[in-house]
């Protein structure tokens, strides 16, 4: 097992199945957190499928976001959300890529509850996962 940056990714083999290893994580985080976390699982196969889809190649690594959710996304999640800026969403699965033209940190764009739930990384950070659980 191990961990790449502070923000949660861990790389690891289980045979066990992605219910289990969730719930499993899950109870240990709020025996130690003491509070729920959601966990979410991609296999090292997922990772790069997440890295090879991304619909936005010609952005920068740094301003295209995944944010990855449990559950398959609903293509109309972002129906009536505003968008304040120059993002572009796109909803590929269970993820959703989030191209930040002007920066992560200067954007307004305000999620839907089932979003919020979900975990982001940017294109940087996938890319980075993939080549270390190969």
């Amino acid at each position: 097992m191990r961990t790449y940056i502070q923000s949660g990714n861990v790389i690891f083999e289980s045979d066990l199945t992605e219910e289990v290893i969730i719930k499993t994580l899950e109870e240990a985080i709020k025996i130690s957190k003491q509070k729920h976390i959601p966990v979410m699982i991609r296999s090292a196969k997922e990772m790069e499928e997440v890295l090879m889809r991304n619909p936005l190649p010609d952005a920068l690594p740094a301003q295209v976001a995944v944010l990855f959710l449990v559950n398959k996304v609903p293509n109309d999640l972002f129906k009536n959300v505003i968008i304040p800026g120059r993002e572009e969403i796109i909803i590929s699965g269970r993820e959703i890529y989030i191209h930040y033209p002007d920066g992560m940190g200067r954007s307004k764009l305000k999620f839907p509850k089932m979003a919020e739930q979900g975990t982001m990384r940017n294109m940087n950070t996938v890319a980075k996962l993939v080549t270390l659980a190969s």
